[in-house]
């Protein structure tokens, strides 16, 4: 797939456009579009609440009790990590990364067949589906069958039960997946999608070649890459007024990337190697439209280790970001150290 770059766009557009297709500048009204908007690649939810947290980033009135509403589902979804994700939207993140290879399908459907068969419309524990089965995290291979829904609140094992397969067809459902790759990440490459959706370097590149006729290439500073045409409008843009703070949970949307995607989010590598750790990411403190920080949370005490000096006003939104953090069961208000 060939076509010389039409548009030449700078590091700073391709940040605001992420922020703003992210609902990060300024939170969508409480309803099912909103949240639905909020997950339209999926929110990682693999460190316990951070779905939550993610959409209380995105959309305004966010409750304890959000991922109860029956707009969301939850899956084990791109490399098998459990994600929140629309309930009107389980076909792409699950057929969407169904294997191509036969061994690798075979797999998901003997396994999504035998869980199936012993659940029988049941909801169990994964653990106790486990034990009887004597398959242990195999049972995630079925997910991508799209026959698999979980629910998983962090403190205990997950609760699995089985749904219809979605009637759509493997192919379809891997091409809307790499347009709402493409719409959220975007300009990127096969490569990236890929990689973010755990599959084949071969399945990514299928993909995008299907996409020809709705993708654009542009220039970046990481090289040459694409975008939904679609997309053109809102990258020329001029971007909004940033939000002053926001705390996104580890994993979250805006900085799940790889490679050199993560040059561009954090030029700075020492920066870098703080925020994408090697065991268990950090939150990320973005302060008027960039990443300039990290934090963590253990119970009601909010730790914030910003990358420079804030200042008052700085302070101030920070200080009101982690007090609206909607967490269940908290003994007390928030309490925020900086570092």
């Amino acid at each position: 797939m060939t076509q010389q770059p039409v548009l030449t766009i700078t590091r700073g557009d391709i940040v605001a456009y992420r922020r703003s297709v992210q609902a990060l500048d300024e939170r969508l009204p409480w309803g099912a579009d909103s949240l639905r908007h909020a997950a339209w690649a999926g929110l990682q939810d693999s460190m316990p609440r951070a779905a939550l947290l993610s959409i209380h980033a995105r959309v305004a009135g966010t409750t304890a009790t959000a991922l109860d509403d029956p707009a969301l589902s939850q899956i084990w979804g791109p490399r098998y990590s459990v994600y929140a994700i629309a309930a009107a939207d389980v076909a792409p993140f699950t057929l969407g990364r169904l294997p191509d290879d036969t061994r690798g399908r075979r797999r998901a459907e003997e396994m999504a067949e035998r869980v199936g068969t012993f659940l029988g419309g049941r909801t169990m524990t994964d653990r106790d589906v486990h034990r009887s089965l004597g398959i242990g995290n195999a049972i995630r291979y079925a997910a991508p069958t799209g026959t698999l829904l979980i629910r998983w609140e962090g403190a205990r094992a997950p609760t699995v039960w089985t749904i219809p397969p979605p009637a759509v067809d493997p192919f379809e459902a891997r091409l809307e997946l790499a347009r709402r790759y493409l719409h959220v990440f975007g300009p990127t490459d096969a490569a990236a999608f890929a990689e973010w959706a755990g599959i084949s370097s071969r399945g990514g590149l299928a993909a995008f070649d299907a996409l020809a006729t709705e993708l654009l290439a542009v220039r970046t500073p990481l090289g040459d890459r694409w975008m939904l045409a679609a997309d053109e409008p809102a990258m020329r843009t001029a971007p909004a007024a940033p939000a002053l703070a926001r705390l996104l949970p580890s994993g979250d949307t805006f900085f799940l990337m790889w490679g050199a995607d993560r040059e561009l989010l954090v030029p700075d590598p020492r920066r870098r190697s703080q925020l994408w750790t090697s065991r268990v990411w950090p939150g990320a403190l973005l302060l008027a439209g960039e990443i300039a920080g990290t934090w963590r949370r253990a119970k009601a005490v909010v730790d914030v280790e910003p990358w420079r000096p804030l200042s008052r006003v700085e302070r101030d939104a920070v200080e009101a970001e982690a007090a609206s953090l909607p967490l269940p069961g908290l003994a007390g208000e928030i309490a925020v150290r900086t570092r």
